[in-house]
């Protein structure tokens, strides 16, 4: 059964921003660039498999203390140290463990089966898992970009209850009718269609019609 959600048209002050060890963190670091860019307040999760992705597919050292990981984030966005917030997955006394302080949204960018399955399931063994279970029972925005191929039944099951639960699936499947030139435009177009859901404006490309 299908829950009726119906949220604002409004941009998010705060998101919850969580990477997986799915592969396609690039999509969640230019997330994350565009969130702060568009004067976001960030609230970043990352599970420890990430930090292997990270190394594998950027070649960034992604530390295990949140204070170490907020401080090289920065580095890299320079003038928005008071938009990032960085937790451990276990700081169960951050606002997003909460349902009296849940986000405006969350985004789990990108999505390994295994959080797939551990959210659809209603587990909270870990902070990303938590939060989720929180925007989930609080009616709030949770997008999930799911990065697998082929899907099992299994994974097509979990990604449906959760749509019915009121989450957005985002599968990064970029388009090509922009003609894009570099892995730098097909990761802006998946991201673009994530900040669309999340109501946040942007210009990155255009739209169909010709207009950006």
């Amino acid at each position: 059964m299908t829950l009726p959600i119906t949220r604002p048209h409004v941009t998010p002050a705060r998101v919850c921003l969580a990477w997986t060890g799915a592969s396609g963190l690039p999509y969640g670091l230019r997330l994350l660039d565009c969130l702060l860019s568009a004067g976001v307040t960030v609230e970043l999760i990352y599970s420890q498999a990430a930090q292997v992705v990270a190394k594998q597919e950027l070649e960034m050292r992604l530390p295990s203390s949140p204070e170490e990981a907020a401080s090289l984030l920065q580095e890299r966005f320079p003038g928005r140290s008071g938009q990032l917030r960085v937790y451990g997955r276990d700081a169960w006394f951050s606002p997003v463990a909460s349902g009296s302080n849940p986000p405006d949204a969350m985004v789990v960018c990108p999505c390994s089966m295994g959080t797939l399955a551990s959210i659809a399931a209603g587990l909270a063994d870990n902070l990303i898992e938590r939060a989720a279970d929180v925007v989930l029972k609080e009616r709030r925005t949770l997008i999930v970009v799911p990065r697998e191929t082929p899907f099992s039944v299994i994974h097509l099951e979990n990604m449906l209850r959760l749509a019915q639960a009121g989450a957005v699936i985002v599968p990064p499947s970029p388009g090509f009718y922009e003609h894009p030139q570099s892995v730098a435009d097909l990761v802006d177009f998946v991201v673009a269609r994530i900040l669309d859901q999340l109501h946040v404006p942007h210009t990155l490309g255009q739209r169909w019609g010709g207009t950006v």
